[in-house]
């Protein structure tokens, strides 16, 4: 495979795990509830889930949107619905009782399910990978831009974690964040109604 190649998947990658959404929205509740290890365990979590669905775009499994399989329209319902329900955790507010341990694996969970179960980064990845794999790319070239995608996600996320963690605007949200659990709650379930419909 030819390196230069690279250069727009990097660029399109990067330009899209800087962009908004719920995933953004699970970090900064996981960084606020959880401190700044349970921050990083949701962006390390969910970079891994982004790079499992990369590998499953690259090697055509994703072409489940083209066929008759109800597979993809099910993916699509359970990642609705998994949105509602975090917006239900977080409309019912956080309760202090996790160990940091347990906080960290529930971080780990929440950033791997956001990402592995929205359908919207299948698509993304489809539209991308579409324009940039070639057909006769070896399990070795998929794998590695499997995870050049799974590095630069996870890799941004717990950026993101570190910077608001290690900075006054952590204060200010731990300040505000029952108003910010609220709203974080109300963004969620517009995102979830938007897919179910």
């Amino acid at each position: 495979m030819d390196l230069t190649a690279l250069a727009p998947i990097v660029i399109v990658l990067i330009l899209g795990a800087i962009s908004p959404g719920p995933s953004l929205v699970v970090l900064i509740r996981n960084t606020i509830e959880g401190g700044k290890k349970r921050g990083m365990a949701c962006g390390l979590g969910h970079g891994i889930g982004f790079g499992l669905y990369a590998f499953i775009a690259i090697t055509g499994i994703a072409q489940l949107k083209a066929s008759a399989s109800g597979a993809a329209d099910a993916l699509e319902v359970i990642g609705g619905f998994f949105l509602l329900l975090l917006a239900v955790v977080m409309f019912r507010g956080s309760s202090g009782e996790d160990t940091h341990q347990s906080s960290e694996r529930r971080g780990f969970a929440e950033g791997f399910l956001i990402a592995f179960l929205n359908p919207k980064i299948l698509a993304f990845l489809i539209a991308i990978f579409s324009q940039f794999v070639q057909p006769d790319f070896t399990g070795g070239e998929r794998v590695l831009i499997a995870c050049i995608a799974m590095c630069i996600d996870g890799g941004w996320y717990v950026l993101v974690a570190l910077i608001i963690s290690g900075t006054p605007l952590l204060t200010k949200l731990e300040e505000n964040a029952r108003n910010i659990e609220l709203t974080m709650g109300l963004v969620l379930t517009g995102f979830g109604i938007w897919i179910l419909l």
